[in-house]
């Protein structure tokens, strides 16, 4: 017999949707034993007061679903929920964790290889230029870009190399966006060479922040900003940085697209964004050079 194939008529004559295994809906004679959410991937027992909560509100019914057992569930990728099935959720996030502990330390092993920059990539773009003490006027003009007219940036996280320059730099970053009542979640900081670059970025794209904020020297951002989109979901459009980043050295060392859309700001309080593996330069009054 096909499970997925037309069921046999129920005695009441009713036919049921229920999920598969695969994820898709198929016709049932018999009701199904648990619900979940679509949208939530998570499935529970028919009378979780959570899910009935929900419902009485109409915040479930749209992205409700229905399975024939725990099984077909799981198969399908839908989690237990935390309420009504609390043992089955324990164990499923102590799975995951499991899981998540033995891909970081898969990915540790492997960091030394493919994000990293080698001596050959290196020394074909010179030296790179270490930070300055930033202005008061690059400050103020990278406060702008995060800042125009209807942005809804509250949260950034804020990175920085462990030079004194950029150190200070973030601090003061820091200091000006929480006097606006602006919130920083984070402030992570890298060296310049490092065994491995997951660490860092994990820590760095952590708390779904609105914008990451970077001050840094070139080298070790451009080995981080490998891995970070090697290994995460950082958004380099989403990124703003001091003007020790604004040098077209550094795209063409990290590779192609793997900063397009990050902005900054220049000494004497222009911008500059990143662009087809170029940096574009804007002078104060918004032309380029």
């Amino acid at each position: 017999m096909n499970p997925d194939g037309p069921p046999a008529p129920s005695e009441s004559g009713r036919t049921y949707t229920l999920l598969g295994r695969n994820g898709t809906p198929r016709p049932s004679a018999t009701p199904g034993t648990l619900g979940g959410h679509r949208r939530g991937r998570l499935y529970g027992r028919l009378d979780c007061p959570s899910a009935l909560r929900a419902i009485s509100r109409g915040h479930y019914v749209r992205h409700r679903v229905f399975f024939p057992d725990e099984a077909t569930a799981v198969a399908a990728g839908f989690r237990p929920c935390a309420v009504c099935l609390p043992e089955e959720y324990a164990r499923w996030r102590a799975d995951r964790e499991r899981t998540r502990h033995a891909m970081n330390d898969l990915s540790d092993r492997d960091a030394s290889r493919s994000p990293l920059i080698s001596p050959a990539e290196l020394a074909a773009h010179g030296d790179l230029p270490r930070p300055s003490t930033h202005t008061d006027a690059e400050l103020a003009a990278l406060i702008r870009l995060l800042t125009p007219p209807k942005s809804r940036i509250e949260t950034v996280t804020v990175g920085h190399s462990r030079d004194p320059a950029s150190r200070a730099a973030a601090d003061a970053f820091a200091t000006a966006w929480t006097a606006r009542g602006g919130k920083v979640l984070t402030i992570v900081n890298w060296p310049e060479s490092a065994a491995s670059w997951l660490r860092p970025a994990t820590r760095l794209t952590a708390g779904l922040p609105d914008a990451w904020v970077v001050a840094a020297a070139p080298l070790g951002f451009a080995q981080l900003a490998r891995r970070l989109r090697h290994s995460t979901d950082w958004d380099p459009s989403r990124t703003y940085a001091f003007a020790s980043l604004g040098d077209s050295r550094l795209p063409a060392l990290t590779g192609p697209d793997t900063l397009h859309g990050l902005r900054g700001a220049t000494a004497d309080g222009g911008t500059w964004e990143v662009r087809r593996g170029w940096v574009t330069t804007y002078d104060t009054a918004g032309s380029t050079s």
